[in-house]
């Protein structure tokens, strides 16, 4: 079964959001990694910063994110769609459907996390994740 899951990135204040939309949402934070503890390397001052959470409140998911520390987060880029997948050959069809006429921004490849992922930018401009867990 695919799910997808809005992604929204912040410059920096990843973890105010978090509790913001708790709070307005009522929801629970049920995933909490930041940049320092995962293999990624990044500079003393980010790895505090918030590399992946995920907010759950009544049926609704969102993750959230400070972003790469090489990456600009600003107002308009912030969203992405995060595609979770169960085969590899439905995620290849998928990630090449949307990239066509778009940008790759990071090709499919395994990751550190257990899973095949890829970023892309698709031709009208929505930015798109695409994980298939192992």
């Amino acid at each position: 079964m695919k799910t997808i899951t809005p992604y929204l990135f912040f410059p920096g204040n990843c973890e105010e959001a978090m509790d913001f939309y708790k709070e307005c949402l009522n929801g629970e934070i049920t995933a909490l990694q930041r940049f320092g503890d995962t293999e990624m390397p990044v500079e003393d001052d980010h790895k505090r910063k918030i590399m992946h959470g995920e907010l759950k409140a009544e049926g609704i998911t969102i993750m959230f994110s400070d972003g790469a520390p090489h990456k600009e987060i600003t107002r308009g880029n912030n969203v992405q769609l995060s595609i979770n997948l169960e085969s590899e050959k439905e995620q290849d069809r998928i990630f090449e459907a949307l990239a066509e006429e778009g940008e790759i921004t990071m090709p499919l490849e395994n990751t550190f996390w257990g899973a095949r992922y890829g970023m892309l930018t698709d031709k009208y401009g929505v930015r798109w994740m695409l994980n298939c867990e192992e």
